[in-house]
């Protein structure tokens, strides 16, 4: 039977034999928690995403502690390790180069293997970019998607854009700045060009920027301009009163009620795809969706 112990009954951290997953900052580094900071200066080691990023906090906060690299490309070499220095006694911090590991990084499995082992993971909470950009948008947050980075493959990135399109929830999308306008054309052919959007930039940096109202609107705001810096995105999800004939459900309803009358999967296609303005590619594979 697993035992999980409650820090009220802990003794005074960090303790041996622990892992502490710890929030750091996003952008701005005075965002950082005293409790992570104490943890950082009396572990027995801290594994970082990247040692030159951790090091920025380490200088400006004075503290002097061994950092190993941990990261997607090692982290299957490294957890084994890992898991050999808790054994000993060791109290070990993970920390990513920004917000909250184990979100869109290695940190995920580390904390898995970690407990199947016995050994307690104790999370110390700091900032979060998909949580920042959400609260400060305005839009529904009691209830949320978060999709990370979309996958490159088309037909698995599909999928989700399809979901997306369909969905009454708030979702929530990490990009990188040299893919967002291809992104951005992608979420107006699924989700249309008025659906709500805001895209927010370098979040708690000093060039902090929300741009936000229609997808259109955004799409023409940077189509000129470079663009730099984490990208986080917010979406509003669909009100199927007012949205049910932008809904890809509905669509693909239709598809199939044509096909039933006698047209082929490519004619109706491509007659739906001219009647509300995507691509007859995306309809066509709402048949196999």
């Amino acid at each position: 039977m697993k035992k999980y112990s409650l820090l009220s009954h802990r003794g005074e951290e960090p303790e041996n034999g622990t892992l502490y997953i710890v929030g750091t900052p996003i952008g701005n580094l005075d965002d950082i928690s005293p409790r992570a900071l104490k943890i950082l200066k009396n572990v027995s080691l801290i594994a970082c995403e990247d040692t030159r990023q951790t090091k920025k906090i380490m200088n400006k906060f004075i503290i002097s502690n061994r950092l190993i690299s941990f990261n997607k490309h090692n982290s299957l070499r490294k957890i084994p390790k890992i898991i050999n220095d808790l054994k000993e006694g060791k109290s070990i911090a993970l920390v990513s180069d920004a917000g909250m590991p184990g979100i869109c990084d290695p940190g995920e499995d580390i904390a898995k293997s970690i407990k199947s082992e016995g050994f307690d993971v104790i999370c110390i909470p700091g900032a979060c970019a998909a949580i920042t950009a959400l609260v400060s948008s305005g839009m529904p947050s009691s209830s949320f998607v978060f999709e990370g980075f979309l996958p490159k493959k088309k037909s698995e990135r599909e999928k989700i854009l399809l979901e997306i399109s369909t969905n009454e929830k708030t979702t929530i999308i990490y990009e990188s700045p040299h893919r967002l306008k291809s992104l951005l054309k992608e979420l107006s052919e699924f989700c249309g060009g008025e659906r709500e959007i805001e895209i927010a930039r370098e979040l708690t940096k000093k060039f902090e920027e929300h741009v936000g109202n229609t997808i259109d609107d955004v799409i023409e705001f940077f189509r000129e301009k470079d663009i730099i810096g984490e990208i986080t995105i917010v979406i509003k999800g669909i009100n199927k009163k007012r949205d049910l004939k932008l809904s890809m459900s509905n669509i693909k309803k239709e598809l199939n009620e044509l096909i039933k009358a006698g047209l082929t999967l490519s004619e109706a296609s491509k007659y739906l795809a001219k009647k509300n303005g995507i691509k007859k590619s995306i309809i066509y594979n709402l048949n196999y969706a």
